[in-house]
């Protein structure tokens, strides 16, 4: 586990830094919110919400669902996970995640060294100075590797840009926005609209039914 001694350190070290260096990251407002559907059946929610104060930024994540049939559960699962950022940097991550009954964790923190992560199933290790993680509202993700933000391995999928779509929303009014497909170590469709916020989230389940994100 890394210490929350680091996680001080690591803001520390970029509060010295000049303001202009830490330019203010882009955020869709104080929250934003997916339905989670399958089926035509929504399984549950995936929140976020934006707490800004000066060059600090909190994200806080929260993806709850559930599959049932009648009143059996046959899959559960649940993840939280908190960012912290100063100006466009990450400075700390948190996440905790329990994926049907299964356990899983990642920590972060930024020292000197850069970015320091270990999880459920990565060692110790300093990312690349572009990754980020795979928490999605972020559209510079998809510009370097991504941090697995449920057991903390590092992913390099390959990336497609498709094109501009109208998809679904919750409110039932569909939106334009650009579409991008990632495959390899990790499958699935992500959309952003222009300005650009995350838009909707598309992947096949095992059952090889598809799981569609629409924004609330």
């Amino acid at each position: 586990m890394i210490e929350r001694r680091g996680v001080v350190m690591g803001g520390a070290m970029l509060a010295a830094m000049p303001s202009m260096l830490r330019a203010a990251l882009p955020v869709p407002g104080d929250r934003l919110g997916f339905d989670i559907i399958r089926k035509g059946t929504k399984l549950g929610t995936h929140q976020l919400s934006f707490e800004r104060r000066g060059d600090a930024l909190t994200v806080q994540v929260a993806a709850d669902l559930v599959v049932k049939i009648g009143f059996i559960t046959l899959y559960r699962f649940s993840h939280h996970a908190t960012e912290h950022w100063l100006g466009d940097q990450l400075v700390a991550l948190q996440t905790t995640t329990s994926d049907n009954g299964t356990a899983q964790q990642v920590s972060g923190h930024r020292d000197a060294t850069g970015f320091v992560v270990e999880g459920s199933k990565a060692q110790r290790y300093v990312a690349p100075a572009n990754a980020l993680p795979a928490t999605h509202w972020n559209r510079r993700e998809l510009d370097g590797p991504l941090i697995n933000a449920q057991d903390g391995r590092l992913m390099r999928p390959r990336i497609a840009p498709i094109g501009s779509d109208m998809i679904p929303t919750a409110s039932g009014a569909p939106i334009r926005a650009n579409h991008y497909a990632l495959s390899g170590d990790l499958q699935l469709d992500m959309w952003y609209d222009p300005r650009p916020s995350w838009a909707g989230l598309s992947f096949k389940a095992p059952d090889g039914s598809t799981i569609r994100y629409e924004r609330q």
